[in-house]
């Protein structure tokens, strides 16, 4: 809406701008305006053209800026609801998968898993070495003292982020 607005503005500061001009210079070509009151005049019309035009052009900027803000947060909601969709559906999905599925690179997905973390929708693990996603209820991992993967014992790593310091292996407990 605001990119229409900032074009409405704009359209209306050179329409005034315009109709304006073609006003002062009828009118001196008829004899009713001297050339001192055209400069006059000129100088009125761009005391109202230029802050119209101005306005409405940053106002037209802000508004594509903040539609490609948009744009960029849907596609990242997106990308999260699939790799969401992907490791509940399945239980678990390799990195690659999801890396493919997305179009994006590991330190993307890696960055995805922790937003979902932190937002409390993902619960389970991931074997970052062997770029393993795996789904897990959180009744399973609150009483977990040993790795999946190698046997090792987890510590704890960050809010609801358990890690085992042997093989790498992350465990991530929704709230």
């Amino acid at each position: 809406m605001s990119r229409a607005a900032g074009l409405g503005l704009v359209g209306i500061g050179l329409l005034i701008g315009i109709l304006g001009s073609v006003f002062l210079f009828v009118s001196m070509s008829g004899g009713g305006l001297t050339a001192g009151g055209l400069v006059v005049g000129l100088g009125l019309l761009l005391i109202v053209v230029v802050p119209l035009v101005g306005f409405g052009s940053v106002v037209f900027v802000r508004g594509v800026r903040d539609q490609q803000v948009d744009v960029s947060r849907q596609q990242d909601s997106e990308e999260l609801r699939t790799i969401l969709d992907m490791v509940e559906t399945r239980g678990q999905v390799t990195l690659s998968d999801v890396i493919i599925e997305l179009d994006a690179d590991r330190e993307t997905v890696h960055q995805h898993v922790y937003r979902l973390v932190g937002m409390g929708l993902f619960t389970g693990y991931v074997n970052w070495d062997e770029g393993t996603l795996y789904s897990a209820e959180a009744s399973q991992l609150r009483d977990l003292n040993q790795c999946y993967n190698c046997g090792g014992s987890i510590e704890i790593a960050g809010k609801g982020v358990f890690q085992c310091p042997y093989c790498g292996t992350e465990y991530f407990l929704s709230k």
